[in-house]
């Protein structure tokens, strides 16, 4: 016998049903897991000269998150943001060795520089898609926050830019690089659960008049007021391409969400999750008709995204995909919704159904977990870190699981529910290929496809 052997394997096991209790995952899919982990090329900390070059354009919380998790793999030497007093409460994240990363306020001079190889783009919505552009035209690759963009035709700008200019883009949603969501679609496009007949999402609800909870009440109590505009903050700037506005706090920074001017609300923002997963397991590039129903109005001189929705989209193959927001006292959503679910994704086939979340992965019989596929199913792009696909994706020039297409495709669906509702939740048909409305409703919904962009932030700005 093979001693080595035999305690290596053991250990593996052993490892394995480890992970297995702690994540409800079967354990023959993180056996899968594993092996593959330990066959595929790592990245790892490389020499100075070796490690890209990152900087980070836009610096606030999930930017500046994202940001220190690629220091892993990259050193950060610049960071931009456009309110100074984000840079002065981010930066020290980036000293390493005593160094300081340079500071930008205008992103077009930060991309200038020939030795910044990659950017984190960090900034709200209504940015990403002239910087994911400006950097593509730069010869930069690109970490972009999701959703990929505001409008559903910058999506196709952005897409030229970056295969024009032979880019790698990864979209941040992340999901697609969680081992319970892989295995959740991999198991409905294989047939687990029978014929799929229904997905259902679950998001967390936008903020409302009065919400409590930490110091959101503070930022609900409609209608607000113009404020003095911090002297940190280049306002104008920040506005970018919507229409120009007095300032409020209420507008910047966490709470741009709760803005069609920014943003697309949690249809949007969380959306770009769960309704990822929810495209990715049915597997077809958009729905063709979309109804909606408003669950609640936005508060005059208040926030002017729906929170409270419920949206139905029916793609080609007769699925429907339900999206419904839910609410507790908690800041930004609920854990319980009234029908007893949380947030997350169920997929209903004739045969069963299977939950996911970020927590969880459950189903109607547990043998629809733990029966393993047979060696010929179908098999989704696997990634067990995003941010090491990205950047291992920088090296090989191949695409990352969540490329620029997909990006697209998955902001579509999310732009597609909010556009519906800001049109009064009319039934809406689709053409997918030619990315319009068409039948009725079709002449204002169509106005939300794209939008004109407030001189000079428009794609005059990046030329």
């Amino acid at each position: 016998m093979n001693t080595s052997f035999y305690i290596s394997r053991r250990s593996f096991i052993r490892r394995c049903s480890a992970i297995a209790a702690a994540t409800g995952l079967p354990l023959w899919y993180v056996k899968q897991q594993a092996a593959h982990a330990e066959n595929e090329t790592k990245t790892g900390i490389k020499s100075p000269n070796a490690r890209p070059r990152l900087a980070l354009i836009g610096s606030g919380g999930m930017g500046a998150g994202g940001a220190r998790s690629c220091m892993r793999f990259a050193d950060v030497v610049a960071v931009c943001d456009v309110d100074q007093a984000q840079i002065d409460k981010r930066i020290k994240r980036f000293i390493v060795d005593g160094k300081k990363p340079d500071e930008y306020r205008d992103f077009r001079k930060l991309l200038e520089r020939d030795d910044i190889d990659c950017i984190v783009n960090g900034t709200p919505d209504h940015w990403h898609s002239l910087i994911n552009i400006a950097a593509a035209r730069a010869g930069k690759d690109i970490y972009s926050e999701k959703p990929l963009t505001l409008t559903i035709d910058e999506g196709r700008h952005v897409i030229n830019a970056v295969r024009d200019n032979e880019r790698v883009l990864q979209t941040g949603t992340q999901q697609r690089s969680s081992k319970r969501f892989r295995l959740a679609c991999e198991l409905v496009r294989n047939g687990r659960i029978g014929k799929l007949k229904e997905v259902n999402v679950w998001l967390p609800a936008g903020l409302r008049e009065g919400q409590i909870g930490g110091d959101v009440s503070q930022h609900t109590n409609a209608p607000f007021q113009p404020q003095a505009i911090p002297e940190t903050l280049d306002w104008d700037f920040w506005q970018g391409q919507a229409e120009a506005t007095d300032y409020m706090s209420e507008r910047c920074h966490t709470w741009f969400r709760y803005w069609y001017e920014y943003s697309g609300g949690t249809m949007t923002d969380w959306g770009a999750h769960h309704m990822d997963i929810g495209y990715w397991a049915i597997g077809l590039p958009a729905p063709t008709m979309i109804d909606s129903k408003a669950l609640s109005q936005p508060i005059p001189g208040g926030y002017t995204v729906i929170a409270d929705y419920e949206v139905k989209f029916t793609y080609p193959n007769g699925v429907i995909f339900n999206v419904k927001s839910t609410r507790d006292d908690s800041p930004f959503g609920a854990k319980i919704n009234p029908d007893g679910q949380r947030n997350g994704i169920r997929f209903e086939g004739t045969d069963g159904w299977i939950w996911v979340n970020r927590g969880s992965i459950e189903a109607s019989d547990r043998e629809l977990l733990t029966t393993p596929l047979p060696d010929d199913a179908t098999k989704l792009y696997e990634s067990n870190d995003h941010r090491k696909n990205f950047f291992d994706c920088m090296e090989s020039r191949k695409d990352p699981i969540c490329n620029v297409e997909t990006g697209h495709l998955s902001a579509v669906v999310c732009h597609l529910g909010a556009i519906s509702l800001r049109t009064g939740g009319k039934s809406l048909t689709w053409n997918p290929d030619k990315e319009i409305f068409t039948g009725s409703g079709s002449k204002e919904a169509n106005q939300h496809v794209a939008r004109e962009m407030r001189a000079p932030y428009n794609y005059d700005f990046i030329a």
